[in-house]
This record gives C-alpha cells, sequence and structure tokens, in this order.
C-alpha cells in the first residue's frame, strides 16, 4: 500500500492525471456550449474519434514537407472537421427537427465504423494509422511537459466561463437554453445560436480527439475514445452545466483514470474492477444526481411559430 501511495504522490502520477483530464474537460466544456443552447450533444464521443483521425492523418500526410508544422495544421483539420460533423449534428437537430439523441447516437455509429474504412482505403489496414514523426511538441520545465492542448484547455476554463456569463452571447445563448420563445421575442435568433454552440461543442470535442491522437500519443488506434466523450458528458452533468462544475467533475474522472492506470497490474484490486473503476464511478454519480439543473428546453426542438 506504501508503494502505491508513493506513486499517486509522484510527478509520475500527477502527468497521467494532467493528460487523463484534459480530453475530458475540452469535450465537457464543448458539451456545455452545446447543451446550454438547448442541444442535447451525446455525439461527443463520435466528435472526439473524428478529430483524432483527421488530425493523425492530416499530420501523417503533410509532414514530408511541412516537417514540424505538420501537426500544427493537423490540430486546425481535427478541430474544423469535428465541426463540421457537428454541424450535421445541429442541421438535423434544428432544422429538421430530428430526435437529438438519435441523431448524436447516428453519429457515434458513424465514428465506429468510418474511420476504420479510410484507414483501410489510406494504409491498408482497419486498426491504427502510420505513427507520424512530429506529434505536437512538449512544453513545459522537467518531467512537467505537455502539448499545447493540455494548456488550451485549462485556458478554455476562464473563457467559457467569461462568455457564458459576462458577454452578450452568453446571455443569449444561456436564453436560448431555458426559454427560446422569450429570447426569440426579444430579438435573439434561437436557431443561429443553438448553430454556433453545437459547431463550437464540435470544435472543442476534436481538440480533444487531436490531442489522444498527435498530442498525447503519436498515432490514431481504433476506438481510441474508449468512451471518453461519454464520460465528459456525465461530467457535464455532474458539474450542473456549469463550467467550474464542468472543471471540478473533469479532475474527479480523470483522477479515477490515472488511478486505474496506477493500480492495473497490481495484486491490490481484481484487474477487471480497476479497469471499470472511472466508468462505474460514472454511472453512480449520474444515478444520484440526475438533471436538476438542466437547460429547461433542453433537448425540445424550437421552430417558427
Amino acid at each position: 500500500m506504501d508503494s502505491v501511495l508513493s506513486q499517486i504522490i509522484s510527478v509520475t502520477f500527477l502527468v497521467t492525471f494532467i493528460r487523463s483530464v484534459t480530453p475530458l474537460l475540452l469535450t465537457g466544456l464543448g458539451g456545455l456550449f452545446s447543451e446550454r443552447s438547448g442541444v442535447v450533444n451525446i455525439a461527443l464521443d463520435g466528435l472526439i474519434i473524428f478529430g483524432a483521425l483527421a488530425g493523425a492523418v492530416v499530420t501523417q500526410v503533410t509532414e514530408p514537407r511541412l516537417g514540424a508544422l505538420a501537426p500544427w495544421l493537423g490540430w486546425v483539420t481535427g478541430a474544423l472537421v469535428a465541426g463540421f460533423i457537428a454541424w450535421i449534428h445541429a442541421v438535423l437537430s434544428i432544422k429538421y427537427r430530428a430526435d437529438q439523441v438519435i441523431s448524436g447516437t447516428a453519429i457515434n455509429l458513424l465514428a465506429s465504423g468510418v474511420p476504420s474504412v479510410i484507414l483501410a482505403a489510406l494504409y491498408g489496414t482497419s486498426t491504427e494509422s502510420p505513427k507520424v514523426n512530429n506529434p505536437l511538441p512538449l512544453w513545459g520545465v522537467g518531467d512537467l511537459k505537455f502539448s499545447p492542448p493540455v494548456y488550451f484547455a485549462a485556458l478554455m476554463v476562464p473563457v467559457a466561463w467569461y462568455v457564458l456569463y459576462r458577454t452578450p452571447y452568453g446571455l443569449r445563448l444561456r436564453a436560448t437554453g431555458e426559454q427560446p420563445g422569450a429570447a426569440a421575442s426579444m430579438g435573439v435568433n434561437v436557431q443561429r445560436m443553438r448553430y454556433s454552440a453545437v459547431i463550437l461543442s464540435g470544435l472543442l470535442g476534436g481538440t480533444a480527439g487531436v490531442f489522444m491522437s498527435i498530442g498525447n500519443l503519436s498515432a490514431y488506434t481504433r476506438n481510441m475514445s474508449a468512451g471518453m466523450g461519454f464520460i465528459a458528458l456525465a461530467a457535464l452533468i455532474f458539474g450542473q452545466w456549469k463550467p467550474l462544475g464542468v472543471l471540478g467533475a473533469t479532475l474527479l474522472f480523470g483522477f479515477l483514470q490515472a488511478l486505474s492506470l496506477t493500480l492495473d497490474g497490481r495484486d491490490i484490486l481484481p484487474s477487471s474492477l480497476v479497469t471499470v473503476l472511472p466508468y462505474l464511478i460514472t454511472i453512480l454519480v449520474l444515478v444520484f444526481t440526475g438533471r436538476s439543473a438542466a437547460p429547461k428546453a433542453l433537448g425540445k426542438p424550437y421552430g417558427d411559430h
């Protein structure tokens, strides 16, 4: 037990913890914008996968010419691709007023199959892309070095708070998620606000995927999200749809993931229990948290009346 505690109180565990939190935080904040506007975004896991795939493929294809600039192009491309996928979800949910959960589920199903097809067409394998020679750089001091999306995720917390609570855009966004009819009567374009919020969730979810493929690792592997989008969605609910709440929830889930990695292979707990620990806690949190603080218009289509 003492050896486990010494590992937890170590730089290695801290690095693992921060790297576990980053994709959860980015995706959770993306989901925050979408759901604050009134659009359920269960497609977060799919957005991570599409972003991770696009980031890795573009980096691998362009690095012979661009060198160290390639991963930056991969980051932008991964975010934009996920933003485009989120736009599809927005069109189905907002313009055609489709069931938002079904639309998001369809995107997740696409994310489980489309990457394999693309990988097979490009590289002759359906499981992973070739490793890139130029992943995103590591910034920091000593052993505490992280790729740029880590710092971007930390920056996005105060930015998200400021945008939501201190800007006209944030006021209109929250109004569209609570009382879209009243917001429209005050001149707010509800559809436009929801489109912008859902696309923003895609950009942030795609950045989370880019971090996983070329910021933390150096290639895309099949289903590398490992349900991260669903845990981020749980963190959003646990955090009561607030930026600081999402931060606190993702810190908790990130700690559990880092702990499961630390305990894996040890005889303290059964290995199967160690692996499932973060997901088990996620389910328990959802059971006891509920959706009491959800935006009132969440999941309810809005059209011209």
